[in-house]
């Protein structure tokens, strides 16, 4: 299973990437740079990690996505839900509204929800 989970500030530099893909590596450099001074060695350091995550790739110059910004959150809730919650959405609903509750708008979101991705 690839390690799709990123720091802070490799998700900072990740929105980047995925805001500007496909992006040449001179160009998101630069761009490293401007917004978080960070030197050329620095960029490629973190550039490196992400791709070895299997979330960008870097093909002759050229930094893309291996997965898109919604697959990736989509991965970490599940992944945070599976870790604590035993991988139930109920049980992780049910926690979070025990906090927060629901506007009617939100509601009948979720219910709308459920009624298109429910299993028949």
């Amino acid at each position: 299973m690839l390690d799709y989970q990123m720091g802070l500030v490799e998700s900072k530099f990740a929105d980047i990437i995925w805001e500007n893909e496909p992006v040449s590596s001179t160009q998101l450099v630069k761009m490293s740079e401007e917004s978080f001074k960070w030197k050329k060695s620095t960029t490629y350091t973190v550039l490196k990690r992400l791709c070895d995550k299997g979330i960008f790739q870097n093909n002759k110059g050229i930094v893309s996505s291996l997965i898109s910004k919604q697959d990736f959150f989509a991965a970490q809730s599940e992944r945070f839900v599976q870790e604590n919650f035993d991988g139930s959405l109920p049980a992780f609903l049910a926690a979070f509204t025990s906090r927060k509750s629901l506007s009617a708008e939100e509601a009948a979101y979720l219910r709308k929800m459920v009624d298109e991705y429910e299993v028949k």
